[in-house]
């Protein structure tokens, strides 16, 4: 989560981003059920940005999310296809 003010008051999208980082962790193995169950009662019950940032304290920053990673592999792959047809254009110019 973003450092912000801890005292400013946490909206609903705060802390469905908290969940969804929550979900994230549990899926690489970070947190087991019980603990995924019990801090996702507690983001949804924090009133500021405090609050939210103790339930992820202890877990580390998610640098991409998957649909930045899935956008890097789609211009990778397009990339890929563009320098291949213009090896093709150019070696039958040629």
């Amino acid at each position: 989560m973003a450092v912000t003010d801890p005292l400013l008051r946490a909206s609903d999208t705060d802390r469905r981003r908290v969940v969804a980082d929550l979900e994230r962790h549990t899926a690489a193995g970070r947190l087991t059920l019980d603990e995924f169950t019990s801090r996702v009662d507690a983001a949804l019950a924090a009133r500021t940005h405090g609050d939210l940032g103790n339930v992820v304290a202890d877990l580390p920053a998610e640098t991409t999310s998957g649909n930045e990673s899935r956008h890097l592999v789609i211009a990778f792959v397009v990339a890929a296809v563009v320098v291949s047809l213009l090896a093709v254009i150019v070696s039958i110019y040629r």
